[in-house]
C-alpha cells in the first residue's frame, strides 16, 4: 500500500494522493481484482528497469545541510509501453508556474535529498519514513524493484528539483480493493520539499498540470485518484482547486481519506 499524506500548497498543510471512486451508488462492474501472469510482469519488470537505468545528464547533488540542489534534465529515452507508459519519457510540461519535469528517482543522486524531506516533521507526520536513510531507501527500492506499477519521481520545477511524486496504477494497488476501481485508475502522491515553496498555491497548480500531464501521456486512463487525509481540509482544498472532485469518505487501514478524482470528460470544466 502506497504512503500516508505528504505536503504541498496550502499552508504547511501536508497532502498525499492515491485511488478513487467509491460509494454505495458506484458501478460494482468497475471493480478490479487484478493478477499479472508471472511471465507478463517478469515482462514489465525487465522494461521497467531499462527505463530506470537511463542516465540524466545533470546531477543535483543532495549532500547534507541546507545547499540548493542544481538542475536536472532528464535524458530519458524511450524503451517501450510498461505499465505506465513510461513515465520516465513523458517529458517537461509549461505552466504557469514554470517548465516542469518529473525525472524517475535514481537512489544513488536522490535519496539524501528524498530522505532530507521525509524528515520534516510536517512531512514525516503523514508519510512515516521519518529516520535514517535506509527508511526512505527502503521505500524507493520496493518501487524500483517492483514491476513498474508505481514510479517514484522527483519533480522538478524550472531545473530545481522541489517535489516528490508517485505515479501508480492504483487498479493494481491494494487500495483498489477500497473503492470501485477501473481499469488503467492512475494514482498521485505529492510531497513539497522546501518550505519556502509550501503555502502559495503552487501544489495546486502542479497536480493539475500533472494530471493533465497523466491524462495526456496515458489515453487509456480515464481518471486521475488521490486520497488526502479527510482531516487535512487544506489538502483537499488543493485538489479542488486543482481540478479534482470529492467523490467519497472511505476507511483505509491507516485513515479515513477523503477520495478525489480528477474526470478525463471534466477536465476542462473544473
Amino acid at each position: 500500500m502506497p504512503p500516508t499524506d505528504a505536503s504541498t500548497d496550502a499552508g504547511t498543510a501536508p497532502i498525499t494522493s492515491l485511488s478513487s471512486d467509491t460509494g454505495p451508488d458506484a458501478d460494482s462492474q468497475d471493480t478490479l481484482d487484478l493478477r499479472l501472469p508471472d511471465e507478463l510482469v517478469a515482462l514489465f519488470a525487465e522494461e521497467a528497469e531499462a527505463a530506470r537505468g537511463a542516465e540524466l545528464a545533470a546531477e543535483h547533488g543532495g549532500g547534507k545541510g541546507t545547499a540548493k540542489p542544481g538542475p536536472v534534465t532528464p535524458t530519458v529515452t524511450p524503451t517501450g509501453d510498461d505499465l505506465l507508459d513510461g513515465v520516465g519519457c513523458w517529458g517537461p510540461i509549461a505552466g504557469p508556474v514554470g517548465p516542469f519535469h518529473l525525472v524517475p528517482v535514481r537512489i544513488d543522486r536522490d535519496l539524501t535529498l528524498i530522505s532530507r524531506w521525509m524528515n520534516d516533521p510536517a512531512v514525516a507526520a503523514f508519510w512515516e519514513l521519518a529516520g535514517p536513510e535506509t527508511v526512505a531507501e527502503d521505500h524507493l527500492r520496493a518501487q524500483l524493484d517492483g514491476d513498474g506499477r508505481s514510479v517514484p519521481c522527483l519533480g522538478v520545477l524550472d531545473g530545481t528539483p522541489m517535489s516528490y511524486w508517485e505515479i501508480y496504477r492504483a487498479d493494481l494497488d491494494p487500495l483498489a480493493r477500497h473503492y470501485p476501481a477501473r481499469l488503467h485508475d492512475t494514482g498521485i502522491h505529492l510531497l513539497i520539499g522546501p518550505v519556502a515553496n509550501r503555502g502559495r498555491g503552487l501544489g495546486s497548480a502542479l497536480l493539475r498540470a500533472v494530471s493533465d500531464l497523466v491524462l495526456d501521456r496515458r489515453p487509456s486512463c480515464s481518471r486521475v485518484v488521490a486520497e488526502p487525509d479527510l482531516r487535512n481540509t487544506p489538502s483537499v482544498a488543493a485538489f479542488l482547486s486543482a481540478g479534482f472532485r470529492f467523490s467519497a469518505e472511505v476507511d483505509l487501514p491507516d485513515k479515513r481519506a477523503a477520495l478525489m478524482v480528477r474526470d478525463r470528460a471534466l477536465r476542462d470544466v473544473l
